[in-house]
């Protein structure tokens, strides 16, 4: 009985093949996210043939920690609407939460040929920001996701010709940050300097950002407005590691500065957190894989 319970909390593996255990939620997290998948799942019950039902009880079901089930749903998605670009955009996210890159790459392309020709649409937040304005579109979406996928692969060209796609989807500053910090980053992975330069002159301190303002920060100290030990300190929380976007593109920054063991240390650090469901933490663990073949 033990035994079985375990093996239903386990949601995957990670790149090293060490098992992926449900992520428990904070009392108050679980008992917000508990009645918004109540909410979605009492929709679905009546109507299950209705396609924004579906996404959202998937949504809820990955927010509650349930990746596989909520593959399972969106792929059920798939199967009643297969002209829908949301669904394989979704299901591609938990893909690539369970490190499936390959069957993300394969969905977010899917997705991405789904959308040519037609115009973009602004895909809700699961938790509205303070100012209740969505900062990410469907298209915007699936480039970034696929971008993002490509970069674990280590496929950087694919992934910046993604981002770039990216940047032109949605025009709101967020949407500039999140996308320019990976392209940023990936330039300087291919030791094109100067093209990463240009990436940073649309970036000012006076720029509207909502949600992204790690994004931003980090791309402030790419241009010196910023240490890396004053973002490293953003990323604590009284001396223990609570941010892994952060942290991780500092272990990148060192990376690419021929700090190879500052970077690995770091990335060490980021991979010895709980929540491995953040792009930062995949991120660490996929380079930490790469080195060690090095």
């Amino acid at each position: 009985m033990i035994g079985s319970k375990l093996f239903r909390d386990i949601e995957g593996f990670s790149l090293f093949g060490e098992p992926l255990f449900r992520i428990p939620l904070v009392s108050e997290i679980l008992n917000m996210q508990q009645k918004y998948y109540q909410k979605a799942l009492m929709d679905y019950r009546k109507n299950p043939k209705n396609a924004d039902n579906i996404i959202w009880l998937g949504r809820r079901t990955a927010y509650l920690g349930r990746m596989r089930e909520a593959i399972v749903i969106f792929t059920e998605g798939i199967n009643q609407f297969p002209e829908d670009a949301r669904m394989y955009r979704h299901r591609g996210h938990r893909f690539i939460t369970l490190r499936l890159f390959d069957l993300a790459v394969e969905d977010l392309l899917k997705a991405s040929l789904l959308i040519e020709g037609k115009p973009d649409e602004i895909e809700p937040d699961g938790i509205p920001n303070d100012r209740g304005i969505p900062v990410s579109s469907l298209h915007s979406n699936i480039w970034y996701h696929l971008g993002l996928t490509y970069y674990l692969q280590g496929k950087y060209e694919d992934s910046l010709t993604a981002y770039i796609n990216g940047l032109d989807s949605l025009a709101l500053e967020d949407n500039y940050v999140a996308c320019a910090h990976w392209i940023y980053m990936i330039l300087k992975l291919l030791e094109r300097d100067q093209e990463a330069e240009r990436v940073l002159e649309k970036v000012h301190q006076e720029m509207d950002i909502i949600e992204n303002h790690y994004y931003f920060k980090q791309l402030l100290m790419y241009k010196g407005m910023f240490t890396a030990e004053e973002m490293m300190a953003k990323a604590r929380v009284e001396g223990e590691l609570g941010n892994a976007a952060i942290a991780y593109a500092i272990a990148n920054w060192h990376y690419y500065n021929n700090r190879v063991e500052e970077a690995k240390t770091l990335l060490e650090e980021i991979t010895s957190l709980e929540n491995w469901a953040t792009f930062g933490y995949i991120a660490a663990e996929a380079d930490l894989k790469r080195l060690s073949k090095k």
